[in-house]
């Protein structure tokens, strides 16, 4: 026995109905995320353009209130991947707070890095742990590796010497002899870049691609990590840096490799700390 065509039509439209309600709560959803997204990003945001501005004091304030409201916005917020994206922008506070704090033990300061981000690299674990993130998605691959360790050589030297012209780097090995850039490339590569990357690749351009979308968590990623260059004090090196921070974005969602991102990032810094300032010192007018 057959429907009647009425029924055929409820259900028709019944199911154009149910369609259009998934979409509009997927739409608020969205808007939800952005909404709750933006709200940090703009309180870390703000720390570091008072920063820039000589207001340190205001900026620590600013970081704490926002580390603190971030740490209870998981008791408020049920959203799951909202709850990971704060987890995941809680690191950059006290990234800068605990950059802030640490005392200077050494004549220079290349050890300071050791202890800021070996510090850092306990609550980035803490997250990668309790966000069950897997091996694909914080980019631990060998593939190609052997290419990309080759590329990055000449690529961190590109990006390392703009980095140089923007701000004029000093030095923080004595010479280059081999012990010291030995040294320099370990501390740059293994604690900076490794933690670096695994913050703003990882973990933080990961959650917002799967919350909001790639196109945002790309540019997002970009802006915080040139932002968070504002200790420099220069416009030009957190416009610089967000390019740069952009480019290895890119860089690590078509490769999937955090090797390759670290090894890079990490060859910047010792082109623009050690190689490229020793040499340049020499010229004279440059």
């Amino acid at each position: 026995m057959q429907k009647p065509a009425n029924s055929y039509k409820y259900s028709f439209k019944t199911s154009e109905i149910t369609r259009a309600e998934r979409i509009n709560q997927e739409d608020f959803e969205l808007r939800k995320r952005r909404l709750l997204s933006a709200i940090p990003i703009l309180c870390i945001s703000l720390a570091e353009i008072l920063i820039f501005l000589g207001d340190v004091g205001i900026a620590v304030i600013v970081h704490i209130g926002g580390l603190i409201a971030l740490s209870l916005s998981n008791i408020y917020v049920n959203d799951p991947e909202i709850q990971k994206i704060h987890q995941a922008l809680m690191l950059l506070p006290i990234l800068r707070l605990i950059n802030l704090s640490m005392p200077i033990f050494f004549d220079t300061t290349l050890y300071t890095f050791v202890f800021i981000y070996g510090v850092l690299a306990i609550p980035v674990a803490v997250i990668i742990i309790s966000q069950k993130h897997s091996l694909e998605q914080i980019g631990i691959s060998m593939k190609n590796i052997g290419v990309y360790m080759v590329l990055s050589v000449p690529l961190s030297f590109i990006l390392g010497f703009g980095e140089y012209l923007t701000i004029k780097a000093e030095y923080i090995i004595p010479d280059l002899s081999f012990e010291n850039l030995l040294r320099l490339t370990i501390i740059m590569v293994f604690f900076v870049g490794l933690i670096e990357e695994l913050i703003f690749r990882s973990i933080l351009q990961t959650r917002l691609a799967q919350a909001l979308s790639i196109g945002e968590s790309l540019l997002i990623t970009s802006l915080l990590f040139g932002l968070m260059h504002s200790g420099y004090g220069t416009c030009y090196e957190i416009l610089y840096t967000s390019f740069v921070g952009f480019l290895l974005g890119i860089i690590f969602y078509k490769t999937k490799s955090l090797p390759f991102i670290t090894v890079l990032h990490g060859f910047i810094n010792v082109f623009l700390f050690g190689i490229i300032p020793h040499y340049m010192s020499s010229w004279t007018g440059l």
